[in-house]
């Protein structure tokens, strides 16, 4: 534990409020990556479901896109396996030199990581103490929420605004005189909602004062209203961007992703960081799949007519969904989503998790056609039954 925390950032943690105490847990966070249990989605899906080990399951539980790598992508990674005895630390540094410059970022304003749950938890532990809570859209993406009450800090979930299941950034802006982190998922997890462009940079421009806005942009390749927010980053801003090749580009188990913010914030949350090296086949995937002029439009295009059908079914069957624009969505099923999950599960269908504050709704990932054909037959059985 020593090790992991030098004596300067003992006393920053000090400073916010944290107990010497409290050095094992944050060290155990900085050391334990993701073997915790809030890590990301992996760590929070219901794998262990009856049934979800069966060979033809389908898992559309855990918002992973079964494309895959795009063929740019898989490529390069095939390239780069040859190289695999060599640890070529450049790899990282291209693929975030080349994301800044699509993004029109300087120099030192992205920060590659493998996946962005990791840079997620860093932003907490950095900013986030006793007295400095975490802020979130409820119901949101949790990982966060855990790993602020691993180390003490407390987490304060925010109605999404109703009718429009956007986040309600005034409300979140209001929420304490003192955050730490305001995160905001857009779109949504788990509701593919969009929060408007105008209200990012209200929050941005409006929050209180020390923390910082931390936008989660995993999804947001899937939308077509949705706008990048890295403009506000060029701008100077108190904003840490997040960015995934997990989803759209699907590359989940390659652990490739990446934050966005100014030098100062991103050295603060980098001070945490002991991940230490990251893999090759991932950065060179991520670099090839930003340099790829097709793949964003076209798997946008495959998920917009599967989603749009599946959609139709629910509509037809009276069954209420919330209009997403990413890969999930939530459904309504009238009685506890946790038992209805089941009973897909006993179709052979894994669908995705319950959030406590809306009992009735479960969240569901758009998988292939062939995914959603087997859903829409395992709930029309669990309707009927």
């Amino acid at each position: 534990m020593n090790e992991v925390l030098n004596s300067g950032q003992k006393a920053e943690f000090v400073k916010r409020g944290f107990s010497r105490r409290d050095f094992h847990r944050i060290a155990s966070l900085l050391t334990a990556g993701a073997a915790l249990p809030f890590y990301n989605e992996p760590a929070l899906a219901q794998r262990g479901m009856r049934g979800a080990d069966a060979p033809d399951a389908v898992r559309i539980d855990a918002n992973e896109n079964p494309m895959g790598p795009c063929a740019e992508a898989a490529e390069a990674i095939h390239a780069m396996v040859q190289k695999g005895g060599r640890y070529l630390v450049g790899e990282s540094s291209r693929m975030a030199a080349t994301l800044a410059e699509q993004e029109g970022l300087g120099s030192g304003y992205v920060q590659p990581f493998a996946g962005s749950s990791d840079a997620l938890h860093r932003t907490v532990l950095s900013f986030c103490g006793k007295d400095r809570p975490y802020v979130f859209g409820n119901p949101g993406y949790e990982a966060g929420g855990r790993a602020a009450q691993f180390v003490g800090a407390s987490a304060m979930g925010v109605p999404l605004a109703e009718g429009r299941f956007a986040h309600d950034v005034r409300k979140m802006a209001e929420a304490h005189p003192t955050p730490g982190v305001i995160y905001v998922c857009n779109p949504n997890n788990p509701t593919g909602t969009l929060t408007p462009k105008a209200d990012i940079e209200w929050l941005v421009n409006n929050k209180p004062a020390g923390c910082v806005v931390l936008l989660d942009e995993a999804y947001i390749h899937f939308s077509t209203h949705a706008e990048k927010s890295s403009y506000l980053v060029a701008a100077g801003k108190d904003l840490i961007v997040l960015r995934t090749f997990s989803k759209l580009y699907g590359m989940a188990g390659l652990r490739a992703g990446a934050a966005l913010g100014r030098p100062d914030l991103l050295r603060k949350i980098g001070q945490y960081t002991g991940m230490g090296f990251l893999p090759i086949t991932g950065m060179a995937g991520a670099t090839a799949s930003l340099q790829s002029k097709t793949v964003i439009a076209e798997r946008r295009k495959i998920y917009d007519a599967v989603r749009q059908e599946t959609f139709e079914f629910l509509a037809k069957r009276n069954i209420g969904f919330i209009p997403s624009e990413a890969n999930m969505f939530m459904i309504d099923v009238k009685r506890p989503a946790q038992a209805f999950a089941q009973a897909m599960a006993r179709q052979g269908v894994i669908i995705g998790r319950v959030w406590p504050v809306w009992p009735n709704w479960v969240r569901v990932t758009v998988g292939s056609p062939q995914d959603m054909a087997r859903f829409r037959e395992a709930c029309a059985a669990c309707y009927e039954a």
